[in-house]
């Protein structure tokens, strides 16, 4: 008998000769698209599934006009932004605007269906889910904002608003999230209302290299693993140092390089790149360049550590919903070789059956490629999405 290999694409899938073979992969991608649909959505506590991938399924389908984009030229001009030989860092610093909110345009319904309403991560202690793990993140930054009901609180880079809800109810604040991206603004505020957040949890539109609010009207700010997409971190630091109030905190979890980080390393060097090719980054900062960008603008530092490595007593380290798995029941399943075979070419079916717009496989190997640097980023310590960095704005 002839040995059964996998095909790398669908489109070696379609060329193959055997047609036994055509047919056992073909019928493996139909099975593997179920297992997947269905075990992602009940890691993460989708009581719905199905009724969940058809809602996805329909904003695709309708993405393209409600936002009058093509979803093919946006992720090609993307990859035209990372790539160093037509833009480089410095054309990515300068269009950042363009980087950001067409990666969040692209990404954030995959965000949503694959991972929940909070676009970060967070380590898994003992006994927690998943949801758990990612709202007690969400609480202890909060507690070190020392708001008090009542308070005015910013969120920088709110996403759909996930934490926004989740520190609103925790702290009885009412808080304010900004994002560069239009698309998120109505989703967020579409949820806030769903919540029964109104009047306590409102998304806007805005660029958070100059936020669109007062100077010193803000009792708290905090930004979760979102000012890692400023082409200058004085830039957006300092626009949280004018609208906070003096003697207040801001408090952030920090995309960053570890020291563990060796930029001649080649394998170091390729993690970096698919970071920020698959996470919408200008360039990737160094921990101490955060720490001192703060300082640069006035604020006082408070603490500066990587949560990351404070353990998490026996339980899962953040980048371990990344980390491949051969079981085809388990979540990770998805970022092994063949679950991103399945993954992909999914899509690529479905926007041959006109599902999903044109160029939607384009935007889930973007952000396979994302999910792998930072895994592996994780893994060998020379990233970290949870550099904590609190700060306060003096009083004069």
């Amino acid at each position: 008998t002839n040995k059964l290999v996998m095909p790398a694409s669908m489109d070696a899938l379609t060329k193959l000769s055997d047609k036994n073979h055509k047919l056992a992969w073909a019928s493996a991608l139909g099975l593997g698209s179920v297992f997947s649909i269905l075990t992602i959505n009940k890691m993460f506590g989708s009581s719905d599934p199905l009724g969940k991938t058809w809602d996805m399924f329909k904003i695709f389908f309708s993405q393209e006009k409600t936002r009058k984009i093509k979803v093919d030229d946006v992720i090609d001009r993307y990859n035209e932004l990372h790539d160093d030989s037509v833009e480089g860092v410095d054309g990515r610093n300068v269009d950042y605007t363009t980087l950001v909110n067409s990666y969040y345009e692209l990404a954030t319904l995959f965000y949503e269906w694959g991972w929940g309403q909070s676009f970060h991560f967070a380590d898994q202690l003992p006994g927690e889910t998943f949801r758990e793990s990612i709202s007690r993140h969400e609480y202890y930054l909060a507690g070190r904002l020392g708001v008090k009901a009542g308070d005015k609180i910013l969120d920088v880079g709110c996403g759909v608003g996930g934490p926004m809800r989740n520190i609103a109810k925790f702290t009885r604040a009412e808080v304010t999230g900004v994002t560069l991206n239009e698309y998120q603004v109505i989703r967020g505020n579409k949820l806030n209302l769903a919540a029964g957040l109104e009047g306590k949890a409102l998304s806007v539109q805005g660029n958070f290299m100059e936020l669109p609010f007062k100077d010193n009207s803000y009792d708290g700010v905090y930004a979760i693993e979102a000012t890692c997409h400023a082409p200058v971190r004085q830039g957006v630091y300092g626009e949280i140092f004018r609208v906070l109030k003096p003697g207040q905190i801001f408090a952030t979890y920090e995309w960053c390089l570890t020291p563990k980080y060796d930029k001649n390393n080649a394998d170091h060097r390729l993690i970096k790149k698919k970071i920020e090719e698959g996470d919408g980054l200008p360039d990737m900062a160094y921990q101490e360049e955060c720490v001192q960008a703060l300082r640069d603008v006035g604020f006082e530092i408070v603490e500066a550590r990587d949560a990351a490595l404070d353990g998490y007593l026996s339980g899962e380290p953040w980048w371990m919903p990344l980390h491949p798995s051969n079981n085809p029941l388990n979540f990770r399943f998805q970022m092994s070789p063949f679950g991103k075979f399945l993954t992909r070419n999914i899509l690529w079916v479905c926007e041959g059956l006109w599902l999903v717009p044109s160029g939607t496989y384009k935007v889930q190997e973007m952000l396979q490629q994302g999910g792998w640097g930072c895994e592996r980023g994780g893994y060998f310590g020379i990233f970290t999405p949870m550099y904590l960095m609190v700060a306060r704005k003096p009083l004069k």
